[in-house]
């Protein structure tokens, strides 16, 4: 899959993830907490209604690192939305 990234701001880069499970602000939090923990990330913004997950970060993140901290979480990375 290839990820829908875009600059918002200087040095930054936008990558919208696709998480399957998230039905509540608890589970918003839950993903947004784990995925803010990875080196380089500056915001996270998931929204249960959608399954989106909109990650700013300093530069491209390891897919493998994303689909861990989701996990970890307890929800499932389906991937980058195109």
């Amino acid at each position: 899959m290839t990820a829908n990234a875009q600059t918002s701001q200087p040095g930054a880069l936008t990558t919208v993830y696709e998480v399957k499970g998230m039905t509540c602000g608890h589970c918003e939090s839950a993903v947004s907490s784990e995925i803010s923990e990875l080196a380089g990330v500056s915001s996270v913004q998931a929204e249960a209604s959608t399954g989106k997950v909109t990650v700013v970060s300093a530069a491209p993140l390891d897919e493998a690192e994303v689909r861990a901290a989701v996990d970890e979480a307890g929800y499932e990375l389906v991937g980058t939305t195109a």
